[in-house]
């Protein structure tokens, strides 16, 4: 397939002209005819009706116009796309994630990143409330849970397990042997969810009890939920990546381990765009890497390291 025909086929259709063609393509009439005419032998068939005043598209050519375009657009796509993974990232780098997220996993990345690419700058904006991508001039948000429907595109780079947990004092203040029993118990509740006090619990494929907690702390925000639980308030759930470390200190227990709760997605979101610059796609790539790492077993004692592979 020669490209060059398709792209002259293209110009004559969108200018209705040989001659308008030729002038936005910067080369001569004849050459534009002699290659349509060639485009035409090639596929077998008449794309163009040429007249006096204007050249019209069969509706093989109305087709097959249709066709080239996007064949051209993902071969300038794609020389575009060599051309962003061969620059160095620059500027600044604006992302946004939540509080527990972004502080555990997303800060050691960040300064990574930093030290492997000094000349770009990053802009980290943590919070539990969603951020507008396009009003915030933000390059890419971390999202962990379950994402709503929107005109954003996302990609999904890891999971995380949610778990029951308590103060490991408190622990000894209750027995309890199936999800039903944790109900009465003083519970700390993280309004950053959606829903905060009902949660479904399975164990095997055919086991399952739904379990509505009662609030004696509400808090908006989940590494204080964390600290609350640390202090002996009472139960709560919590992601895995924030308790971990809490959980191999025995500063925390895991209540009911042998049930599970729902898990969860990590994602990394865009603003719609056909492109990520540099230093977007960099520094995606250093977050999923320690994903991997961690989902892997590697790293330090949390399971993290900023040993990433370039």
């Amino acid at each position: 397939m020669n490209l060059n025909r398709l792209a002259y086929f293209v110009a004559v259709v969108d200018a209705g002209s040989f001659t308008r063609a030729a002038e936005r393509l910067g080369i001569t009439k004849a050459v534009v005819s002699q290659q349509v005419a060639r485009l035409e032998r090639d596929v077998g068939t008449t794309l163009l009706i040429r007249t006096t005043r204007r050249v019209h598209p069969t509706e093989a050519g109305r087709t097959f116009h249709a066709r080239c375009l996007q064949v051209l657009q993902q071969a300038e796509d794609a020389f575009d796309e060599l051309a962003q993974a061969a620059a160095e990232p620059t500027g600044t780098l604006r992302i946004a994630a939540s509080n527990d997220y972004g502080t555990s996993a997303v800060v050691p990345v960040v300064a990574a990143f930093s030290a492997r690419y000094p000349a770009c700058r990053v802009e980290l904006t943590l919070g539990d409330e969603t951020i507008d991508l396009v009003s915030g001039h933000i390059d890419v948000a971390i999202r962990v849970g379950w994402l709503a429907d929107s005109s954003l595109q996302a990609r999904r780079i890891g999971t995380f397990q949610q778990f029951m947990v308590c103060g490991a004092g408190f622990a000894g203040r209750f027995t309890a042997g199936e999800p039903q029993d944790l109900a009465g118990l003083p519970f700390v509740a993280n309004m950053a969810l959606r829903e905060p006090l009902l949660w479904q619990f399975s164990r095997g494929d055919d086991e399952q009890q739904a379990v509505r907690m009662q609030a004696t702390i509400s808090i908006d925000a989940t590494p204080a939920v964390l600290a609350a639980v640390r202090a002996g308030a009472g139960l709560s759930v919590l992601p895995d990546f924030l308790v971990r470390d809490e959980l191999a200190a025995g500063r925390l227990v895991q209540i009911l381990p042998e049930w599970r709760l729902p898990s969860g997605g990590i994602y990394t979101v865009y603003p719609a765009a056909r492109f990520r610059p540099p230093k977007v796609t960099r520094f995606v790539e250093m977050l999923i890497a320690a994903e991997q790492k961690l989902e892997a077993g590697g790293g330090g004692a949390d399971g993290r390291s900023c040993d990433l592979p370039p």
